[in-house]
């Protein structure tokens, strides 16, 4: 007797590709109920002419007055500029071709005074900390680079692997937070992020706003909170870590943030976003540099390159879900024009199943973990 397929936390059972681009119906958006293991997803949407909702937030994109919303960035702007060289507009930064298009244009296009802060990666590559350098000493930018207690985040990190397949999920919280909480303390009441969400399939109407909602980074019960599948409070409960540890992971609360008055935006609301643009800026204006060599499970040098966990992140989105870092490059890509999705396609079968071996003794070693 066969066995019926079936799908994992909620993931359609049938997998169905995008007729614009490469991307499937596996992909998800964001955890929307965790609550005794009960993880329930969102997957990436596709309208009845079978095209993903991030190919059509692409051709929204093309119909949006640009030159509008860079006016309406320099009045939203206004208010916050600084007249004492203090600190005006805080960039959560990695250190990567995104974050230094954002930080130099803020800079020298808007005039404003930016602070970049950078949660630190697991593990620098040798040209993530090239760059992370780069964007201060040729790009002029002010860098904070904040790096929590190494002991506890391999711990995060080997637990959300182990419970989830997902070793970079506490890195990935770190960057959604410490905007809002560097911004805190810093004093700075404008935080800009990047590209917005539905570039890569999340709901278009959150760009109907460009104010994110505070529920995005903030929390009520701290040791409710969730990372790798297990509680803070059971962690404390169970581990040698005590609660002031995990201080660095703890971000703000509703009423500070409404209290401190700090609003978060996102520059890609206001300036059309296109990866590959915002590479050859920050090569021209901050000193980018690409990776030594290709990626590992893609084709491309200039990428998510600052961290050696990277295509460990991947290859379990491959694993998980059917997609890994060429899928994830190529269909952007098509969706910007760059390449054709056979062209993808091809990309994609050469590259998306590819081991990182390079880095898996590293990797391994990190966790406190063997291959064997």
């Amino acid at each position: 007797m066969s066995k019926k397929n079936f799908a994992l936390w909620g993931l359609p059972e049938e997998v169905k590709f995008c007729k614009k681009c490469v991307i499937s119906n596996q992909r998800p958006n964001s955890v929307v109920e965790m609550k005794n293991q009960n993880i329930k997803k969102e997957t990436i949407s596709f309208n009845k002419n079978g095209i993903c909702s991030a190919c059509e937030y692409a051709s929204e994109k093309k119909e949006i007055n640009w030159k509008k919303r860079e006016e309406i960035l320099f009045n939203l702007l206004e208010p916050y500029r600084s007249n004492d060289g203090s600190y005006d507009v805080l960039v959560p930064s990695s250190g990567g071709k995104d974050s230094a298009f954002q930080a130099h244009i803020l800079k020298y296009k808007y005039k404003m005074n930016p602070l970049a802060v950078t949660w630190a990666p697991n593990m620098f590559t040798r040209a993530g900390w090239l760059n992370f350098n780069n964007l201060s000493r040729i790009g002029g930018i002010d860098s904070f680079l904040y790096t929590p207690n190494g002991k506890l985040h391999s711990y995060l990190t080997k637990l959300a692997f182990v419970n989830l397949g997902h070793p970079f999920q506490p890195f990935i919280h770190g960057q959604k937070i410490i905007g809002p909480k560097l911004a805190e303390k810093f004093g700075i009441k404008l935080i800009m992020y990047g590209e917005n969400q539905a570039e890569y399939g999340n709901p278009i109407d959150n760009n109907e706003d460009p104010f994110m909602k505070p529920s995005f980074f903030t929390i009520d019960d701290p040791k409710e909170m969730i990372m790798g599948g297990k509680k803070v409070g059971d962690m404390i409960k169970d581990t040698e870590f005590d609660y002031n540890e995990f201080q660095a992971y703890i971000p703000p609360t509703k009423e500070t943030i409404k209290e401190k008055e700090i609003k978060v935006t996102y520059l890609g609301f206001f300036e059309k976003w296109d990866p590959q643009e915002c590479y050859y800026y920050a090569v021209d204006k901050t000193g980018f540099m690409p990776a030594y060599e290709r990626s590992i499970g893609t084709y491309s040098r200039y990428t998510e390159i600052d961290d050696k966990i990277v295509p460990f992140h991947f290859y379990m989105t491959y694993i998980k879900f059917g997609y890994g870092r060429a899928t994830e490059d190529a269909a952007q890509e098509v969706r910007n024009g760059k390449i054709t999705r056979d062209e993808a396609a091809y990309l994609i079968k050469k590259f998306d199943h590819e081991f990182p071996k390079k880095y898996v003794d590293e990797f391994c070693e990190y966790i406190g973990i063997s291959l064997s």
